[in-house]
């Protein structure tokens, strides 16, 4: 198995847990202990993050509070079926090459010059992966490579094999490795099994709906015109909703949608109508609002 690259100069970027904790809620990401250490972890190790957990429960969000709280540029691979080496890593402007043969035709020029000059750099397009590996500047990026369960089983070996060693090489440029290694996020819905290769190579975190307490207090920071009161009720509601059995139960982003909702709204308390009205922000299934209106859970939630 090949080594990972040496620590970078990430290695020294937080001084304790409790800074990474402190750090991320100046950015609004308020993270449990769990999470902090991970990350704390993840910085003084040179290792991958590999996050899993339900959509919505801030997976995405803690690569973009990273980015932001470190001061420096989040690459996003989102990854979906089909996904290939040419989209992630890199492919030649087929259309500015043709366009300088055409030109050279024209122009007479020499044939084995015009050959050269259409493989270099200025005929690259770097997708994602590629401008993680080759950035330049003095503080890494932050690397999201997300819902990398989307992708296909043979795209998760080649970025196992990216991942390896950070390098890559391009037949007619060379070898391509980075300097500084990227602080790479990776996440997956768990829509299917990650292969446990990808996995013994980052440090693992599961990432649940958080607590009242905590989920109350993103909503605060997230929403600053919500009622104090109607944040307390959206929370316990969501709370409650999530030990149904949905198809897809709401997460943390469906609450902030909702508290922007009643905002819009000017609604300061939850009401049968208002709830019923506003099911589109919560759920995003059709059978989940149509059995949330059959079994009357807005009286159940309200009497619990």
């Amino acid at each position: 198995m090949p080594p990972w690259p040496a620590p970078c100069i990430l290695e020294d970027v937080f001084d304790s847990i409790d800074d990474v904790a402190r750090r991320l809620a100046e950015q609004e990401y308020f993270a449990g202990r769990e999470i902090a250490t991970t990350i704390f972890l993840a910085a003084r190790l040179s290792k991958p993050v590999f996050l899993e957990g339900e959509a919505g429960v801030g997976k995405t969000e803690i690569a973009k509070a990273l980015a932001r709280t470190l001061g420096t540029k989040l690459i996003r691979l989102q990854c979906y079926e089909g996904l290939d080496a040419s989209h992630a890593l890199y492919e030649w402007n087929y259309a500015k090459q043709l366009l300088r043969i055409k030109l050279a035709e024209a122009s007479r020029e020499s044939a084995d010059r015009v050959g050269r000059e259409l493989f270099s750099e200025e005929y690259l397009i770097r997708r994602p992966l590629l401008e993680a590996l080759s950035s330049e500047g003095g503080q890494p990026p932050v690397l999201l490579i997300d819902e990398v369960d989307r992708a296909d089983e043979e795209f998760e070996a080649f970025l196992l094999e990216i991942l390896s060693d950070f390098q890559v090489t391009i037949p007619e440029l060379g070898t391509i490795r980075a300097e500084r290694p990227p602080l790479v996020i990776l996440t997956s819905n768990r829509t299917r099994e990650i292969h446990d290769a990808l996995k013994r190579r980052c440090l693992y975190l599961w990432v649940g709906y958080p607590a009242f307490e905590r989920e109350l207090e993103i909503v605060r920071a997230k929403v600053p015109g919500l009622d104090a009161a109607l944040a307390e009720q959206l929370c316990r509601f969501m709370e409650r909703a999530r030990t149904e059995d949905f198809y897809k139960r709401p997460g943390v982003a469906e609450t902030i949608d909702w508290g922007m909702a009643m905002v819009a709204l000017h609604e300061d308390h939850l009401s049968p109508e208002i709830v019923d009205a506003t099911l589109g922000v919560i759920f995003k299934h059709a059978d989940d609002i149509d059995q949330f209106r059959v079994r009357g859970l807005f009286e159940r939630f309200a009497a619990g």
